[in-house]
């Protein structure tokens, strides 16, 4: 069966690698109804109905915090899911040092992530998951 065409990419995600550009270079990749924005193979923000989240956790989140980004909301079987993506603050678009200072933040969050092992997995032996996720 084909896969229905993919929705092109915005203007405003086509603008973000040139907005990490002073940081490093990203790739967009479609997922999440939305497109990831990746560098070196770790996914350090998301791009959703073009709105930047960036990938916090619990050492960055009072920063995002301290300014009112709130995170990315979805809604699974009726309840809100909320992801470990805050909103992007305007003053990343603003120039070089701020672009470099909030990419590196979603960086470090998201190397840290990937760093630790998910719940599931360190439960079992061997690190491996059953198929319900035991």
């Amino acid at each position: 069966m084909k896969k229905p065409p993919s929705a092109p990419v915005s203007a405003f995600a086509q603008e973000l690698p040139g907005v990490f550009a002073p940081w490093g270079s990203v790739r967009l990749r479609r997922m999440f109804g939305g497109w990831g924005v990746f560098h070196e193979d770790h996914m350090l923000a998301l791009v959703v109905s073009d709105a930047l989240y960036l990938k916090a956790d619990a050492l960055t989140a009072p920063v995002f915090d301290a300014r009112g980004l709130q995170p990315f909301v979805y809604e699974r079987h009726g309840r809100p899911v909320a992801l470990s993506y805050r909103q992007a603050p305007a003053e990343m678009y603003e120039g070089p040092a701020e672009a470099v200072e909030w990419a590196g933040r979603a960086w470090e969050a998201a190397l840290r992530s990937a760093s630790r092992p998910g719940p599931a997995a360190s439960r079992r032996p061997g690190g491996s998951v059953d198929k319900k996720g035991r």
